[in-house]
This record gives C-alpha cells, structure tokens and sequence, in this order.
C-alpha cells in the first residue's frame, strides 16, 4: 500500500470513520499472519498474535506519528508481539514440559497446502524454531518480508552493521541445518 494511501487511511479512521480500520486490515492481516507464522512456526499461535496485533493497532493507531511507513510501524508491533510469545512460551515450556510428540504435532500442525513441499516447509520451521529470536526476526523480515537493512533497523532499533552480523549467523545456521537438494 502507498504511504500517502496509508496516511489518508489513518487519517480518516482518527477522525472516526471505521471503515478506515477495516481497510487497513484487510492491506495487512496477511502481511501480520505470515511474519507471525515464519516467527512462532505454527498456524495457532501466529493466528493469536496476527488477532494481539491487530487489537493493538486499533487501540494505537492514534500514536501514529507518520514519521515513518505504517507498514514499517505494523512490523514493528507484529515483530514484538512476536518475540514477547516467544518469551512467554518459553517460560511456560519451562514449568509445564511438553512430550517431544506433542510439540511435532504443533510445529507441523496446519501446513498450507498450497506449498509444493510439505516435508520442506515443516524442516524450514524446525529450523526457525531453533534460532534466537533476534536472528529468526532478521532472517524473516529479511527473507521473507523482503526488507531492507535500513526497514529492519527501522522496526527493530538496531544498527545496520548488527543486522548484518545477525543476518550472516543467521544464514550460516540455517544453510547447516538445511537439508542438501
């Protein structure tokens, strides 16, 4: 969506008109699903936060500032509902531990058919899943969202220099980890 589209969209939607919203969300619900899905590896959870996200930019649309693209601001929002799941979960698979069965069943749960490769993208999720979060958000947004380097510094707050460095661990993990073809 173009910037000057997204401005008047805000706009219209502080000065009361709903149906702004509405469009809004119908421009990024997507967008916020799959940055969720390639973060948390799973189709429930990336469905929580993609709804946590999208409450949360209703609620704060008004602390929108413009000062940059409302996509680079909803990545920023989807990006830390992101990382605070991931924070949680793990706390939580710290007091309540999960039977390695139960957890292949939620990492491989829901697989989009429309990919060609099943076995692909469940490895690919396993793969994910073991990164940092900080690295799997750079190689995501980097990846997947293809941003740049200035857009990821932009929604996360860090340098272009340490993005790169992330984004080159990143990568040398999943290319070790990555079946040959």
């Amino acid at each position: 969506m173009e910037t000057a589209i997204e401005t008047k969209l805000v706009k219209r939607f502080l000065e009361g008109d709903e149906s702004a919203f509405s469009v809004i969300v119908s421009n990024f619900k997507q967008k916020i699903y799959w940055h969720a899905r390639r973060m948390l590896g799973n189709h429930a959870d990336a469905d929580d936060v993609t709804q946590e996200t999208l409450i949360t930019i209703y609620k704060k649309l008004n602390t929108f500032r413009f000062d940059s693209s409302l996509n680079t601001w909803v990545y920023q929002i989807t990006s830390r509902k992101c990382l605070n799941y991931l924070k949680k979960k793990k706390l939580k698979s710290f007091f309540l531990p999960e039977s390695e069965e139960a957890r292949s069943l939620k990492r491989n749960e829901d697989v989009a058919a429309a990919f060609e490769s099943r076995e692909k993208l469940a490895r690919l999720d396993e793969i994910l899943e073991r990164l940092p979060p900080k690295q799997r958000e750079i190689f995501v947004l980097r990846n997947f969202e293809e941003l740049s380097y200035r857009e990821i510094e932009e929604i996360t707050g860090t340098s272009i220099g340490a993005l790169k460095a992330s984004y080159f661990h990143a990568l040398k993990k999943v290319k070790e980890l990555m079946p040959d073809e």
